[in-house]
Order: C-alpha cells, then sequence, then structure tokens
C-alpha cells in the first residue's frame, strides 16, 4: 500500500486557530457579519463567476449528448456533501468543509484533465511555467473575481483548494500547519506551478478530508458514467474490489465514507482509510484508469481539440499583444481592473482567458475564429 503523508503535530482542533481564518485584507464588515467566517467563504465562492462555469465544464466525459453524464459542478457538490457527512461525524468545521469543497476545481480549463495537458504544454512552450488547475483555482478566487480584486477569501481555505490532490493514492493524510502564512501560500503556488509533482499537505485537518473525499466522490461515479454510456460493463470491476467496496457507486461511497469516520477517530491527528480498504480503493482507481480515464474510445477527439487549443492560444495571444480588437478578448479584459491589463503579460492573459472558459464557449469560438462564413450575394 502506498503513500502515507506522517504529521507534524496532533491537529485534532486546527480549524480553531484563528490564524488560518485571517484574510490577505481584514474587511470591516465581517466584525458585524451573523455568518461564520468560513461560512462567508462559502457564500462568495457560490456566488463567483467561477463558481457559475462549472455548469458546463468536464468532469471526466465531453462531447458526449447524455443528459445522465456527470459534469464539474456535480462532482464538486458531491465532494462537499461526502466530506460535510464525515466531518461532522468527526467534529470538524462543516463551513470550511464547504468552501475547499466547493472551490477546489474552479481552475480546470475546458475539457477536463485532458484540456489541463494541453494548456500545460502551451504555457510551458510560452515560458510562464506549467498549467495546474489548482494553482489556478487560487487565481480566479485571488485575481480574477470581482474585476480584479479577488474574494478576499481566508488562509485555511485556500490553502486546502491549493493542496486537493484527488488523483494521487494517499491512503493517510496528516495536516501540516507548520508556519503557514500568505507569502508562504505565495510560494506553494509559484512551487505547483513550476514542478506540481511533490506533493504538499493542507494545513488543516478539513483540508485533509476534502483531498481524500475528491477520490470518494468521483471514483464510483466515473464507473457509473461509463457504465451508462457502454464503455464497460460491471461484470469488469476485479474481484478483490466488489468483495471488499462492492460495485455501485452507491456502496462504494458508504464503504469509503464508513471507513474513513472509523480509522479517523481511531487517530485524530489524521484523515486514514485502514491498509484493506485503502488497498481496495486502489485497485479500483487503476481499473478506472485503464478502462475509463486512458481507454482510446473516449480520447478520438482528443486530437482535435488539442489543435484548436494551439489555435485559440496563439490567436488570443496575437490579439493581445496588439489590441484587443476580438470581442470576447476585449470584454474579458474590461471586466478586470486596469492593472491587470498593465501588469500581465500576453501570454498570461491568453492562459487566464482560456482557463475561464467552458466547453461550449471553448467550442463557439473555435467554430468563429476558424470558418468561414458566407457573406451573402455581394460584399
Amino acid at each position: 500500500m502506498s503513500g502515507e503523508l506522517p504529521g507534524t503535530a496532533p491537529a485534532a482542533h486546527l480549524a480553531a486557530d484563528p490564524f488560518q481564518r485571517r484574510r490577505a485584507a481584514p474587511g470591516r464588515r465581517e466584525l458585524t457579519d451573523l455568518r461564520p467566517t468560513y461560512a462567508i467563504d462559502v457564500d462568495r465562492i457560490l456566488h463567483s463567476q467561477a463558481y457559475t462555469r462549472y455548469i458546463d465544464k468536464t468532469q471526466v466525459f465531453y462531447l458526449l449528448r447524455n443528459s445522465h453524464i456527470s459534469h464539474r459542478v456535480i462532482h464538486v457538490q458531491m465532494v462537499s456533501r461526502i466530506a460535510r457527512t464525515i466531518g461532522q461525524k468527526l467534529g470538524l468545521d462543516l463551513d470550511l468543509i464547504e468552501a475547499a469543497a466547493l472551490g477546489h476545481d474552479l481552475g480546470h480549463a475546458p475539457f477536463g484533465h485532458d484540456g489541463e495537458a494541453f494548456l500545460s504544454e502551451l504555457c510551458q512552450e510560452a515560458s510562464i511555467g506549467r498549467f495546474v488547475h489548482s494553482a489556478m483555482s487560487l487565481r480566479c478566487l485571488e485575481r480574477l473575481e470581482k474585476s480584479g480584486r479577488g474574494l478576499n477569501l481566508t488562509l485555511g481555505v485556500l490553502d486546502a483548494i491549493l493542496c486537493h490532490d484527488g488523483e494521487s493514492d494517499f491512503s493517510t493524510l496528516a495536516p501540516d500547519p507548520g508556519t503557514m502564512d500568505f507569502a508562504e501560500l505565495d510560494r506553494r503556488k509559484a512551487g505547483r506551478i513550476a514542478d506540481p509533482s511533490p506533493s504538499i499537505r493542507p494545513m488543516t485537518r478539513e483540508g485533509c478530508l476534502v483531498r481524500l473525499c475528491d477520490t470518494v466522490s468521483y471514483v464510483g461515479r466515473d464507473l457509473e458514467d461509463a457504465i451508462e454510456i457502454g464503455l464497460i460493463d460491471r461484470s469488469q470491476l476485479p474481484g478483490p474490489v466488489k468483495e471488499t467496496l462492492g460495485s455501485t457507486n452507491g456502496t462504494i461511497v458508504y464503504k469509503l465514507v464508513e471507513n474513513i469516520i472509523e480509522e479517523s477517530k481511531t487517530n485524530p491527528d489524521k484523515i486514514a482509510f485502514s491498509p484493506h480498504i485503502a488497498d481496495a480503493l486502489i485497485g479500483l482507481k487503476n481499473f478506472n484508469r485503464q478502462y475509463i480515464y486512458f481507454n482510446p474510445k473516449i480520447k478520438k477527439e482528443a486530437p482535435k481539440i488539442k489543435r484548436l487549443y494551439r489555435i485559440l492560444f496563439e490567436t488570443f495571444l496575437e490579439d493581445f499583444r496588439q489590441g484587443p480588437f476580438l470581442k470576447p478578448t476585449k470584454r474579458f479584459l474590461d471586466n478586470l481592473d486596469p492593472a491587470y491589463r498593465e501588469g500581465e503579460a500576453p501570454e498570461v492573459m491568453a492562459r487566464d482567458f482560456m482557463a475561464t472558459m467552458t466547453d461550449d464557449a471553448f467550442l463557439y469560438l473555435a467554430k468563429e475564429l476558424t470558418i468561414p462564413k458566407w457573406s451573402g450575394d455581394s460584399v
């Protein structure tokens, strides 16, 4: 069994630490606000433009005419619900959990992890570092929302969003409170862009929980989606996985949730699966990787999307350098403060603009910018 991240100190009440509730720019209104600190963050995320864009962002499957397939908005809501259920049993801060869960995928580019890889390649060619959706989530929240002023969220929420990583096979997570402050958060964010491979641990137990629940929420649901579209059959599931976790999303989620609660109550400084359950979960994730995520049947359109990513990125980059003249890029800049236009390189603007596009917006602009239009009988 792989992946235990050891803790540095017991963390049963880390969410109560006032330092983790700090904002980069403390506001006077919060002193009289009826809501708890992290509940304010939940509301700010829910009312953000980035959250609204979830409705048309890919989870795993894209370009399918099937209304029952999960989109990103369903995924983050499931993460929130599952993590809150566990958090309540463990006595954690449910508002911190909800804010981190709802905000953790805001930075995803069009077409999910495929789009992330395509955009990352273009960003590296443009010498602005890799594109990493967790770092982009923070950029949306801190720099692009509210006309460039950002949402002014708490350190604990931003840290949990940056540290999420549902693809890794960690079975145990313990918080790393360290000497975390906003300067350290910025360093961690820059480090993720430079090299996203080293794992970083959240500063709170709530952040650790959201990170594990990211996996809990998608691993069984992706299975159901794949069965829905006829990609796989339920009978293909490995025997040890079925024996330990079951063969339906409902059973899988229940078993994993029950196990996290039991193990984390026994070890209050960690959020953990038992070794037996962790092994079965890794087996299920490996099955999904082989038969779902890397299945060539769902990658048929990926080469076309990759080509369109390059065409759009280069088009937007040139437009930001010279204009902008295109209506979409001009509208993007008009919604941000002058400091953004004056202080950011065109390459960064092109990256930010593409990352904030939905799948439909991507395809619409690709059509508008690449397919000639009939002008009628005369010019």
